[in-house]
């Protein structure tokens, strides 16, 4: 177990309902080392690549969080949710069947380059030092301003109404959930994120990322892979 303690990067697929402390928690008990972070949070809901660092690695948490990211998800027009997402029911319904393809297709352009993103109320985010989804849990929503992102691209992969399926390549800070709230209001009928799947951060790859699953077999000597 030498080379954890020495740094190790680890690629996890993030599946669903785990956080991404439930997954550094994991490493840390497997490993038996107190030194284990992670380089950029996926929510509950969300899955995908996960950069877990040990030892003197955890140094780098902060260069690789600041690298570019991509994901694919999708996004559900027609009604919104508090959070953005499916954590909260789904609200305020409308119609989408007068949606074209071309008008889905033409209001991506307004969210693509260097844009301003208000970030969700039921986020991580401190204000005061008090992270804001403890004030959205009791209903109290809480001023903060809008922050500088870049979203270099912003593509609809496909169009199933009221789902659209999607990809997006962003800067760090880039909210995907605010994203969803923000694409459903320009087109006029409300919308939110339904599924999100990171598949890179920089050159890391989720292909590459192996299961929290595998990872246990391993450590305890029921895989095929050394870490010593």
């Amino acid at each position: 177990m030498n080379s954890f303690a020495e740094g190790q990067v680890l690629l996890f697929d993030k599946p669903i309902g785990w956080t991404s402390f439930d997954i550094v928690r994991k490493v840390r008990n497997l490993i038996k080392i107190p030194k284990v972070g992670h380089a950029g949070t996926l929510d509950p809901l969300a899955t995908g690549l996960l950069i877990v660092c040990t030892g003197k690695f955890t140094k780098k948490i902060n260069d690789y969080m600041g690298m570019e990211k991509e994901y694919v998800g999708t996004f559900t027009l027609g009604s919104t949710t508090p959070s953005y997402d499916l954590e909260t029911e789904p609200v305020n319904f409308k119609d989408t069947n007068h949606l074209t393809d071309e008008v889905i297709y033409a209001a991506t352009k307004q969210f693509t380059g260097d844009i301003m993103q208000m970030p969700p109320q039921h986020s991580a985010i401190k204000k005061d030092g008090k992270p804001l989804y403890l004030s959205a849990r009791k209903g109290i929503e809480v001023k903060v301003d809008a922050r500088p992102v870049t979203i270099k691209e912003f593509v609809i992969t496909q169009i199933e109404l009221p789902i659209v399926h999607f990809k997006v390549v962003c800067s760090t800070g880039t909210y995907i959930r605010s994203l969803a709230n923000d694409f459903g209001e320009a087109l006029g009928v409300g919308g939110y994120m339904s599924s999100l799947c990171r598949t890179r951060i920089g050159e890391f790859k989720n292909a590459d990322a192996m299961s929290i699953e595998n990872f246990d077999k391993e450590i305890k000597g029921q895989g095929n892979m050394n870490y010593n």
